[in-house]
């Protein structure tokens, strides 16, 4: 070892590829022609077994266009031979630099999100999550309102926890309302309260989200299932911080943060004109997102960990051994239902397979996207059937799948619970959970 490098050589092209094979290395540097190849496709292959590696590339016959295009498809640099060690040095030094960088980096985001992850409930490790945690606990250090937009189960709401329990509110009332749960003509009470005889059935006064929230957090879930006519009071509350309960003309001021959710893109809905642009523009202050589960697969592994630690104890049994073939299972499927998709299903195999050791033989049992009864049901779709007929059958095989969970259906068909309600009665289907 000299200079505080450690070297290894290698004669040519394949000994090149088999030593990257066996040893993961910082740096490579290679000649661009040898007698066995080339030094691009020692590049190419170090390239797939450790994408961090660095490649120098040599060459006594160097041009612009190729050095452009080394640099293109990855090499750290390019240099003309002869080389000189001072050269080499100096190039050397450039990748330990990098090297500290991502590494100071990486190890900023992990201690910025560990601060928060243990207590709002997410769970991985991977760089987009670490990245989103990081942009929103910077969010969370300002009272600016929030709106993160990402697909059903991916944990926006343990988001805007994560946000709530890293600012300086956290102390403070943490209220949140799905927006798509509540009934219309019950969701302004909801929202603002009222006072008693301000319309039929008010008995009693009663303080609304926004009053229980007063400073602290107020979550808006599913903010785009917001009526039109409700988006202009939310608007002012925005602006002024103020609003008046049902039959009262007394206007309440509030300190709160709000932060709202949404699996829709408000920004498509606004040209739709089923959003307001300017509320949108209001809520969009500080726009968050959380990666899919299929962007972030490395995770999965963790995920099936912890929710195989967290079921045990509800079933009351030891957490079993994840088989690697198992888990390898579990990472040749795309989970479109994301995190929860994933829950759900871990929640399932613990449940009917309380052994010492979940194997791949488990998950082959266990995973079935479609069930018999709904495989058959869709064998008899046939040319020319009504569309009615086809979203009665869509709508019956998804709440069979999820067990009659209006709410999980309505997350895998991509509608609001409003609109799944509304389908249940246009249909005459069963209006409570099915079997």
């Amino acid at each position: 070892m000299r200079h505080g490098w450690r070297v290894e050589t290698a004669s040519g092209v394949r000994d090149a590829e088999l030593a990257c094979e066996l040893t993961s290395f910082d740096l490579v540097v290679t000649d661009i022609h040898m007698t066995d190849g080339d030094g691009f496709e020692v590049m190419c292959s170090v390239q797939k077994t450790s994408p961090t590696t660095a490649v120098i590339l040599l060459t006594a016959f160097g041009n612009v266009p190729e050095a452009v295009e080394s640099m293109r498809i990855g090499a750290f640099d390019y240099l003309m031979k002869p080389v000189s060690f001072e050269q080499l040095q100096a190039a050397a030094a450039r990748v330990m630099e990098r090297i500290n960088k991502k590494t100071v980096s990486n190890k900023l985001l992990e201690n910025s999100a560990n601060e928060g992850i243990a207590n709002c409930g997410i769970v991985g490790r991977s760089p987009l999550l670490l990245q989103a945690l990081q942009r929103a606990r910077a969010a969370a250090s300002t009272d600016a309102d929030v709106l993160i937009e990402a697909e059903s189960g991916t944990g926006k709401e343990l988001l805007a926890k994560f946000i709530c329990q890293t600012s300086n509110r956290s102390n403070k009332p943490f209220i949140a309302l799905n927006c798509a749960a509540v009934p219309e003509a019950l969701l302004e009470s909801e929202l603002f309260g009222h006072v008693k005889g301000a319309f039929t059935g008010a008995d009693t006064t009663k303080a609304g989200k926004f009053e229980l929230a007063d400073g602290g957090t107020l979550l808006l879930d599913e903010i785009g299932e917001m009526p039109l006519n409700l988006q202009p009071k939310l608007l002012r509350i925005l602006q002024e911080r103020e609003f008046e309960r049902l039959g009262e003309t007394r206007p309440i001021h509030v300190n709160i943060r709000i932060i709202a959710t949404t699996n829709a893109s408000l920004g498509a809905m606004v040209e739709q004109g089923r959003f307001r642009s300017d509320l949108y523009y209001r809520l969009n202050v500080i726009p968050l997102s959380i990666p899919s589960l299929r962007e972030r697969m490395d995770d999965i592994p963790i995920l099936a960990r912890y929710f195989a630690e967290k079921f045990a104890v509800e079933i009351d049994n030891e957490a079993p051994l994840l088989d690697p073939g198992f888990i390898e299972r579990l990472q040749t499927y795309s989970w479109p239902g994301n995190v929860r998709e994933l829950a759900n299903f871990m929640r399932r195999v613990l449940s009917l397979h309380q052994g010492v050791i979940i194997d791949a033989g488990c998950f082959d049992k266990e995973f079935r996207p479609l069930g018999k009864g709904q495989a058959a049901r869709q064998a008899m779709v046939a040319p020319g059937m009504p569309i009615s007929v086809l979203e009665r059958m869509h709508l019956e095989n998804t709440l069979a799948l999820t067990h009659g969970n209006r709410t999980h259906a309505a997350e895998m068909l991509g509608i609001s619970l409003r609109t799944m309600r509304n389908k249940i009665k246009e249909y005459g289907l069963p209006p409570r959970r099915l079997a």
